[in-house]
């Protein structure tokens, strides 16, 4: 019997990496559910190809042209509107696994939905973890989810730790080790950082990912909100999990034992590779991905990463180590402020200051619940707003 997955995000890079992973298996998936933002003509094509029950549009309202031409088009696909339809779809029971592709806060309240259902949840949506860490993961406990996590470097942490617990053992594990390729500006000028362009900051220099989170790569916040995410997938504290700078992104991540042991895994740097591996977990499939020439490496270099260069990372830390809301705060102001950027509204240097300014106006708070967490997003997204405003003045 085949496996109904439901997509949510399904016009980015992490979709378009599920849907190739998929087609190579039909005898194991089919297509239940997709979703886009507003790209209406791109999910259209989707639909005519894979056939889902449903499609979302969660950026737009209820819109009857956009209905009528899809079913003009051939489309048999029910047809969804509204962040609300997001979490209706991502708790269907007729769909047993749910890939939480959505990039930001909004990924947050569908991912939570499928937790609650029980799902398979593969999660690629780091800020569901990120804003919401305690609360989440309890959903999970509580509701009988299994979490498969799809960040390349949280994945290969989990392929490193034993896979009866899956998660790390406080007397096992020593440390875990989060690799960044350091992004485009690792060895530039820092005096040259102020004048980079958008186009600039999305060129990565190993992977193909969408824009907000090619920035975050070049600040590195990328890899401090994947250290917080780290915290709670695998109940570690935030004293043992280090981030090592690895330009060549083939070495995924590593978990060092108590006994001196070090397990890492390899990979080129190819999303389908821990796509497949949730997918199929605790099988192997296929994932399409071209294979390891080790031979033709010719070396593997870390190093400490620079934190001059890269403030958004003791930022992400220091959120961390606050607790309550800080982490939430952390990660709204950074939307705004990338935002922003992308928008040549604000200097790439400036993304920090934004962050920095959120965070100190409104440390962290304790929170009791979701409500607190959502209303410090919200109040950290306009003071970072006005933030951003201030600096371009």
């Amino acid at each position: 019997m085949t496996q109904a997955v439901t997509l949510l995000g399904a016009t980015g890079s992490i979709g378009a990496s599920t849907l190739d992973v998929i087609a190579r298996h039909p005898d194991r998936y089919r297509v239940f559910a997709l979703s886009a933002h507003r790209a209406a003509d791109a999910l259209l094509a989707l639909c005519l190809r894979h056939a889902p029950r449903y499609a979302v549009l969660s950026g737009l309202g209820e819109d009857a042209g956009l209905r009528r031409r899809y079913a003009d088009a051939g489309c048999r696909t029910e047809l969804l509107f509204g962040a609300r339809a997001l979490e209706q779809v991502a708790g269907e029971p007729d769909s047993s696994v749910l890939m939480a592709a959505i990039v930001g806060a909004a990924g947050l309240a569908p991912a939570l939905a499928g937790a609650r259902k029980g799902k398979r949840l593969l999660l690629a949506n780091k800020e569901a973890l990120v804003m919401a860490g305690p609360f989440f993961m309890r959903a999970v406990r509580e509701h009988g989810a299994t979490l498969l996590p799809i960040d390349s470097e949280h994945n290969a942490i989990f392929q490193c730790l034993p896979q009866e617990a899956g998660r790390a053992s406080a007397r096992a594990v020593r440390r875990i080790l989060l690799t960044a390729s350091g992004g485009p500006f690792r060895a530039a000028p820092i005096e040259r950082l102020s004048q980079v362009t958008p186009d600039e900051a999305c060129a990565h220099p190993n992977w193909v990912m969408g824009r907000k989170i090619s920035v975050d790569s070049a600040t590195m916040m990328n890899k401090g909100l994947e250290v917080i995410e780290a915290r709670w997938l695998f109940d570690m504290p935030p004293e043992r999990i280090e981030v090592l700078i690895h330009p060549q992104s083939i070495v995924h991540s590593l978990v060092e034992y108590v006994d001196g042991s070090m397990i890492a895994q390899l990979s080129n740097p190819d999303m389908r590779v821990p796509i497949a591996h949730a997918l199929g977990f605790p099988a192997r499939i296929e994932s399409g991905a071209k294979s390891l020439d080790l031979a033709a490496l010719k070396n593997l270099s870390f190093e400490r990463p620079d934190e001059a260069r890269f403030p958004c990372l003791p930022l992400a830390y220091a959120a961390l180590r606050a607790g309550g809301t800080a982490a939430a705060v952390l990660n709204a102001a950074n939307e705004i402020a990338v935002e922003a950027f992308l928008g040549a509204r604000l200097r790439f240097t400036a993304i920090a200051r934004v962050i920095a300014d959120t965070l100190s106006a409104l440390p962290g708070r304790p929170a009791s619940g979701l409500e607190e967490i959502l209303a410090a997003d919200d109040h950290a997204r306009r003071f970072a707003a006005a933030r951003v405003l201030a600096q371009a003045a």
